[in-house]
Order: structure tokens, then sequence, then C-alpha cells
């Protein structure tokens, strides 16, 4: 449920918190692969989907990343980076290889926002 006033102060300062370091990790990942870091382009060539897709994924980041600093949004903005992660993990798992610990991570930390901003019934 999305936090309230009668929800707990520290409980709203570690979901902002969590939003925040989410926003930052994302918005740079994003960032890097719009850039055409070296390393990312070697990892989405190595996917085999072409530059389109980095693109894709850079501009997903970025909107996840935006969507989780707005208080509205933040549910969707959680909604949106789980299912990236799921599928970063998944890609890390089937096609590339390399450790997809972090991918979990933030998927995980994702789903938690997702959870803690849900809409009430």
């Amino acid at each position: 449920m999305a936090p309230t006033l009668s929800t707990p102060p520290t409980q709203r300062r570690v979901v902002w918190g969590v939003r925040i370091l989410l926003a930052l990790a994302f918005g740079a990942a994003g960032i890097a692969k719009l850039a055409g870091v070296p390393q990312m382009v070697q990892v989405f060539d190595a996917i085999g989907f072409g530059t389109w897709f980095r693109y894709l994924t850079g501009a997903v980041e970025i909107a996840g990343a935006a969507l989780l600093l707005v208080p509205a949004t933040g549910f969707l903005g959680g909604l949106l980076l789980t299912a990236t992660m799921v599928c970063a993990t998944a890609t890390h798992l089937v096609l590339i290889g390399g450790n997809p610990a972090p991918a979990m991570v933030l998927g995980v930390l994702s789903a938690f926002v997702a959870w803690r901003q849900r809409p009430a019934r």
C-alpha cells in the first residue's frame, strides 16, 4: 500500500531511500546504454539484438528511474524495473553468462518498491 501519513516515518524514509538509490542506479545505467559506453555496447553485441535493443533498454531504465521519483508513479516505476531486471537476469543466465546477482538484487529492490507503493484497494 502506498505510504500514507499513518505509515511510520522510518518506513517512509526507508522506501524513499531505496527509491532514490534505484533511480540513481537505473538512471546511470540507462545513460551509459544511450551514450554507447563500450562495455554496454559489448554486452548488447553479445546478446545479438543490435543497437536498437540497447537504446530501448536504456530508455526503459531512465523512464523507470523517473517514475520512481514521482510519488504518484512509484508503483509503476517499481513494476517496470522489476520486469526489466527479470529479463536481465534471464539474459545473463541464458544468453551471455556472467553474474546475474546485480540484476537480481536490483529486481528484488524494485519489487520491494512496487509492493510498498501498490495502490490501496
